[in-house]
């Protein structure tokens, strides 16, 4: 098949072409692909309306995401439209999912060995309850990799909510200290992530827009 590089005048066109269709072929929106590259979604916008075009260092990012070549971006192909070699959305969330039912996969090998040991027969189940918040710092960490602002804040969520819990069976399987002050301050950090969230949200900053 021939190729061959578009001259200055269309390259807009064809990049823009190019940009629109490798990422509906990777199944991700205009806001997710900006906040993987850490741009703002109206320069991915204008990047794939033609207005203007990703600087080098944007296309080689592009390419590696996409796992084709920067030509691939840049060339266009007469009798085939460009095709992504993988979905990212998907494989995020297949690695995370897959991450995740690992910590519970550990929680039950934990569970078996402890139910077998005696004296630690009793406190099997701990390894459930300690599982949710390991399981919540994984998410964590591929929220903050790859996902929404908003992924990110329920991810958090999760983890403070986990340290409750663990906190609150734990407090009330070896003291009489009272949980409820433990609920009050979660309560209270709980304000705070949904507060990061909206600040994040209304004063994100567009300086990257080109």
């Amino acid at each position: 098949m021939n190729e061959e590089i578009v001259q200055s005048e269309d390259l807009k066109e064809v990049i823009a072409a190019n940009l629109v269709h490798l990422r509906q072929e990777a199944g991700l929106t205009q806001l997710q692909l900006a906040e993987l590259l850490n741009y703002s979604d109206k320069a991915v916008s204008k990047w794939e309306r033609g207005e203007s075009v990703p600087d080098l260092r944007v296309l080689i990012k592009l390419a590696d995401l996409y796992h084709i070549s920067l030509d691939d971006i840049v060339r266009t192909k007469p009798e085939k439209r460009l095709m992504p070699r993988l979905n990212l959305q998907k494989k995020h969330v297949l690695i995370t999912l897959l991450s995740v039912g690992l910590v519970g996969v550990i929680a039950t090998a934990v569970f078996m060995i402890f139910f077998y040991i005696t004296p630690l027969r009793n406190y099997a189940y701990l390894s459930y309850v300690c599982a949710p918040l390991v399981a919540s710092v994984v998410f964590t960490v591929f929220s903050a990799l790859w996902y929404r602002r908003l992924t990110l804040a329920i991810a958090a969520s999760l983890v403070l909510w986990s340290i409750i819990l663990i906190i609150h069976v734990f407090l009330r399987l070896f003291t009489s200290i009272p949980v409820w002050p433990f609920y009050l301050v979660a309560g209270g950090m709980q304000i705070l992530i949904a507060g990061w969230f909206v600040l994040r949200k209304l004063y994100k900053p567009d300086k990257k827009a080109q």
